[in-house]
């Protein structure tokens, strides 16, 4: 992955920079080709965790994806931004979060996922963060969910790090090709992340 052009993209014109040669930038269509590769690489882990990656990902699927996510971005009910990371001098996509907005009832939904050979280097952590910060800050929510398959005890180490609380299991909840899985639900609010000391 670290030698692959296939996921570079041009210099963001506009990103938000969470470190040194780490930036998020809006998942658009722009981003349609490097996305594209990011999920083909990704594609068999994603698979395991995710039911809307079983089937392997299309140019067009990806680019019909990305559109409708930069519609929701314009009328307000969708944050997607993408991970991009400095590599010898070109920005690389290496990730992805989004926020479902709910504004009547001042709620979201986000979800995440990394390239595999990014793993473990706090880059989702820091990026979902980051997310968190905007819906708590600007966007004005008072409460962000977070659902995850059981078993993915990666997604469900980094809720407990970022102080979501467990609030229950949904038996049966995602479906699969091969069957159904129990998902586990995790709930923060905005007075649990203004106030880190009061944080499980």
């Amino acid at each position: 992955m670290e030698d692959d052009d296939t996921t570079t993209i041009p210099t963001p014109m506009f990103s938000h920079r969470l470190g040194d040669g780490v930036v998020l930038v809006l998942r658009t269509a722009a981003l349609t080709d490097a996305y594209h590769q990011l999920l083909v690489l990704n594609h068999e882990r994603l698979a395991r965790w995710e039911p809307w990656a079983v089937q392997p990902p299309t140019p067009e699927g990806t680019r019909s994806f990305l559109e409708a996510a930069g519609r929701s971005w314009l009328d307000g009910s969708e944050l997607p931004v993408a991970i991009a990371l400095l590599a010898n001098g070109r920005w690389r996509l290496v990730g992805s979060v989004g926020l479902r907005v709910n504004a009547y009832a001042r709620s979201g939904e986000i979800g995440y996922w990394i390239d595999g050979a990014h793993e473990g280097r706090r880059l989702v952590s820091t990026a979902v963060a980051a997310v968190l910060d905007e819906a708590f800050g600007t966007l004005g929510l008072e409460r962000v969910t977070l659902h995850t398959e059981v078993g993915n005890e990666r997604s469900r180490a980094l809720a407990r790090r970022l102080g979501f609380l467990e609030e229950g299991v949904l038996r049966q909840a995602i479906a699969f090709p091969d069957g159904r899985r129990d998902e586990v639900a995790y709930g923060l609010l905005a007075a649990d992340w203004r106030n880190p000391a009061g944080r499980a």
